[in-house]
């Protein structure tokens, strides 16, 4: 018999039948959000329509904005390995995507919104995961006293960048994402309205701390949120293992949600609808969210914060951090027009930018928010591309762990 830790959860039977008996009746949760209630910048475009609805629209146009590709090439903890098993964002998103629809199905919830938060909430995340963005904040933050938080930036590359024109629930849910801060229960937050979207915002900009406990304004959002969770705390173990070649972290059998991926995975979702069905929050158990936030405190202490992945990164990666903003901001402060922040960055940005009737992009940016709009955009390979393309003769002793 297998161990408790090694369970596949079910939801019980009591819970199934209601569910059943709700979805023939075409019952669906009554805090879902509604199609009809979506609220745009401009209200007068992309108005829905009967096979686009509100929410599709937001999907499609993340789907097929300008740096959803780069997804494919942003690493989530492991850089520097030529490994196609090795989680990048593309697919982390997804796997995000797929937790929260599996659970908002059974909730009854718009599967529309919780697609488009998900797919969108880490299009503002730098290049080297977490350290990327550790070392971008410092630098931005020594030059302007502001910080860097990807979640900000994820909504602000979707709604000010290229200006998309996105609901606004489905950018609150982008902003208030933040998967570090867990939670045991989540009820949504109010809405408000675009001014205090951008205030909120502006604050997490201004004060380092102000964004860490945002709650989404709707249940889908609060999902996707708890879903961030879930999606990497066992995948990054499934990483951990590919690399090493062995199972590096320890299995607990005491623990209910088990320690391998897919048992977190189910036996979370099972925890989360059984806590939630019915209810206006998402929540967890008291077990599984403890159990939860136990297996995040193990990743940080054997992965996250691993000595020889930090000082690597801090020896190695953060002084080009430093080394490439200082010379990008050179460059836009100058307006030097041949310059690659110029012509990779700024040009590409304007030609979209005017696709949807918008101003221009320098005039309305200061030189720093350039520079970190671009470094920020940026995958993990031209992020050494560039530096090498910039610095040639500079060692940096960065180099990919091969296959063979």
């Amino acid at each position: 018999m297998p161990g408790v830790g090694q369970t596949y959860m079910r939801l019980s039977p009591e819970l199934q039948e209601r569910i059943r008996l709700d979805q023939s009746q075409g019952r669906q949760s009554a805090w879902r959000a509604i199609d009809d209630e979506a609220i745009r910048r401009n209200p007068a475009r992309d108005q829905a329509n009967l096979h686009r609805p509100a929410y599709v629209r937001d999907v499609e146009k993340i789907l097929h904005s300008a740096y959803y590709n780069r997804y494919s090439d942003k690493t989530q903890v492991f850089s520097l390995y030529k490994n196609d098993d090795l989680t990048r964002r593309a697919l982390h998103v997804q796997l995000v995507s797929r937790a929260a629809r599996t659970i908002g199905r059974a909730l009854g919830l718009n599967l529309d919104l919780i697609e488009a938060i998900a797919l969108g909430h880490d299009m503002g995340h730098t290049p080297f995961g977490h350290a990327g963005e550790r070392y971008l904040d410092e630098v931005y933050h020594k030059h302007t006293g502001r910080y860097f938080r990807h979640n900000v930036h994820s909504a602000r590359v979707l709604d000010n960048v290229f200006g998309y024109n996105l609901s606004l629930q489905t950018l609150n849910g982008i902003l208030c994402h933040n998967g570090e801060f867990g939670l045991q229960s989540y009820e949504p937050s109010e809405l408000g309205d675009f001014s205090s979207f951008d205030a909120t915002t502006e604050q997490c900009c201004i004060e380092e701390r102000a964004g860490d406990h945002l709650v989404a304004a709707t249940l889908e959002g609060c999902l996707v949120r708890i879903c961030d969770m879930i999606a990497y705390v066992g995948k990054d173990r499934q990483d951990a293992a590919r690399i090493t070649d062995s199972d590096m972290l320890p299995v607990y059998s005491e623990r209910t949600v088990g320690a391998s991926n897919a048992l977190i995975i189910n036996n979370l979702t099972v925890d989360i609808i059984e806590q939630s069905y019915g209810t206006n929050r998402i929540q967890l158990s008291e077990q599984g969210w403890l159990e939860l936030e136990d297996i995040k405190l193990e990743n940080y202490k054997l992965l996250y914060d691993n000595p020889a992945i930090n000082s690597f990164n801090q020896e190695r990666i953060k002084p080009m951090f430093e080394r490439l903003y200082e010379q990008l901001l050179d460059d836009i402060t100058r307006k030097d027009e041949g310059s690659i922040i110029w012509r990779h960055h700024v040009r590409f940005v304007n030609r979209l930018r005017n696709l949807n009737a918008l101003g221009d992009y320098l005039s309305e940016t200061e030189d720093n928010q350039v520079v970190v709009d671009f470094i920020a955009s940026m995958t993990d390979d031209y992020f050494i591309d560039l530096h090498q393309h910039l610095f040639p003769d500079f060692d940096t002793g960065v180099n990919y762990t091969p296959y063979f």
